[in-house]
Parts: C-alpha cells; sequence; structure tokens
C-alpha cells in the first residue's frame, strides 16, 4: 500500500491535537475526516485550524491564498463509520485512557478495510495493549505527536508487538510526506523515547525542589541558562561523545547513586494535586501565575517554534 494526496485522512479527537495533525495533512493537500461526539468541539477545531494558518501566513510560513483551500479539505462529522469507512489511514487523538482507546480501535478494525493503517497519538500508552483486542493488530501503529502538532516537527512511530514492518514504514513515509520529521522507535516501551526523557528531567527537577535544594524558579533558570541552550543543536548522547565517555562514565560512578530513582511521584506534586495547585489553570503550581505571566509565557513560546519553523522552511 501506498500513499497520495487523494488519499483520506481520518482523525479521530478534535481537542487539543486532533485538529493540529488534521491541519498537517489539509495543508498538505489531503482530504480528512475530522470526527468528535462533540458538535461545539468540532466548530472550535474548524475556527482554530484557520486562525493557526493565518498567524502562520503572516509569519512568513505558507500563504494566505493557502487557508480556505487548506480548511476546505477537512470535513467534520461525529460518526464513526462516516469517518474512516473511505480513509486510508486512521489516526486516533481521544483522551489518555486505555480501555476508550482499546474499543475504539477495536470498532475501527472491523469498519475499516484491511490495508488501511491505524495509528494512535497516545503519548505514554503501550501499543500493544491499545491494540489487543482488535483482530487485524498488524496494522495497529503508534504516531507520537508532540504539542502543538503544526509546529513541533517530530513524530515517533511506534510499533506494537504484532505491527507489521509494512505498516511501520508506510507510516514513517506518510509522515515523512507531509513535512514531519518521523523516527522509528525500535521497541514499545510505555513514554517510547521523548517521553521517558522528558518526565526523567522532571522527575529529578521537582526532587530538587522537594529536597530544598533549590526553589523552582532556580531550577529552570539554571536549565535555560545552561545546558538548555545547547540542546537544539548538541544532544545528551551528542556532548557525551564529545567530552568522551571516559569523563562521562567517571561522573556516572560518581553522581548516579545521588540521583532521584523514585518509582512514584514525588510528594511535593502530590500535595500540590491535593491542594489544587495546578499550575497556570488555578495560578498556583511550582510558581505564582497571572494572566498576564501565563499569557507571556505561552507567546514567548509561539514565538520561538514560529521562528525556529521559518528558519527551517526557507
Amino acid at each position: 500500500m501506498t500513499t497520495s494526496k487523494q488519499d483520506r485522512i481520518a482523525i479521530i479527537g478534535a481537542g487539543l491535537m486532533g485538529h493540529g495533525i488534521a491541519q498537517i495533512f489539509a495543508v498538505h493537500g489531503h482530504p480528512v475526516s475530522l470526527l468528535d461526539v462533540n458538535d461545539e468541539l468540532l466548530t472550535k477545531a474548524i475556527e482554530n485550524v484557520r486562525a493557526n494558518l493565518t498567524l502562520l501566513a503572516k509569519n512568513g510560513i505558507g500563504k494566505n491564498e493557502d487557508i480556505e483551500g487548506a480548511v476546505g479539505r477537512i470535513k467534520t462529522t461525529r460518526d464513526l463509520k462516516e469517518a474512516v469507512s473511505n480513509a486510508r489511514f486512521v489516526i486516533e487523538a481521544v483522551a489518555e485512557q486505555l480501555e476508550l482507546k482499546q474499543k475504539l480501535f477495536q470498532d475501527m478494525d472491523s469498519l475499516c478495510p484491511q490495508d488501511t493503517i491505524l495509528a494512535t497519538n497516545t503519548s505514554v500508552i503501550s501499543i500493544t495493549e491499545i491494540a489487543s483486542k482488535a483482530k487485524g493488530r498488524n496494522r495497529i501503529v503508534g504516531t507520537h505527536f508532540w504539542n502543538p502538532p503544526y509546529l513541533i516537527p517530530l513524530v515517533e512511530v511506534v510499533p506494537g508487538k504484532d505491527t507489521s514492518p509494512e505498516a511501520v514504514n508506510l507510516t514513517y513515509d506518510l509522515m515523512k510526506s507531509v513535512g514531519k520529521h518521523p523516527v522509528k522507535v525500535k521497541k514499545d516501551v510505555p513514554g517510547f523515547v521523548g517521553n521517558r526523557l522528558q518526565h526523567a528531567l522532571w522527575r529529578e527537577a521537582i526532587a530538587i525542589v522537594d529536597q530544598g535544594i533549590a526553589d523552582a524558579a532556580t531550577v529552570d533558570e539554571v536549565i535555560k541558562n545552561s545546558f538548555g541552550l545547547r540542546l537544539p543543536v548538541l544532544a545528551p548522547l551528542e556532548t557525551a561523545d564529545m567530552v568522551g565517555l571516559d569523563l562521562t562514565l567517571q561522573i556516572h560512578n560518581y553522581i548516579l547513586k545521588y540521583i532521584d530513582r523514585s518509582t512514584e511521584p514525588a510528594p511535593i506534586l502530590k500535595s500540590k494535586v491535593e491542594k489544587g495547585e495546578l499550575g497556570f489553570k488555578t495560578g498556583r503550581g511550582f510558581q505564582e501565575w497571572d494572566q498576564e505571566s501565563i499569557q507571556r509565557s505561552r507567546k514567548q513560546l509561539l514565538e520561538y517554534l514560529i521562528k525556529w519553523n521559518r528558519e527551517h522552511s526557507q
């Protein structure tokens, strides 16, 4: 099986990730079916896609005259059979609930032609577990996009235990054809690659605060003004090779026994959630947040990602 721009892509779930994933394929010429059970969310999704494309065009990414064409290629529906029956590739982007995903893939497996690839955008759940109740497990694969998916290039392509190499290769090629940066993950493990690395760092950052070594603002300041600056061009294993694996071994022989190894969330994280200190959504998390600081933080991230995409699209 190969894909072309005429092939319909179905996106299941129009929320935070779903509408952005739909946008990617619509921009690259694919007709898209976007499903959600919430009419209001579907309407908002189309508005968000139009707003995203307008913002990108104003910043030199894409063209103003292409916006309505891309938006027009996205058709919304609340009917699963209608969404997937004519699709060559389906991406699920619903809530991170294993039972919900298992039932959905079981249903889609029975509704879709046998050569349709069924993908899940889960960020941490085992692909093998998600596929376990479907018969056609050979065509179920993980495609972990990062938020916002139309600005962050990476897609982790993850096989389940029964996923065929053909499904992995086709998925990889499709992601590359719509401008993403796909990588093939060799094993299906919770969190895959990116989130295992990200949350290992978060665990240590939270532990440092929990143990009174530094406050949250200082932890973030240290990261932003040290190794965080070089990560986009010099990743951890490149850095290890640069400084020498002999030095890396010496450092690890000393430091690893002092780094947090807990398998449970930190007490301070549990306490804050229990007290309703949830971060941006409540105005207090590890730090204090008012509307001005929240908007400033979101704006800085968006501007940074737009600048990166503009530089790399030229």
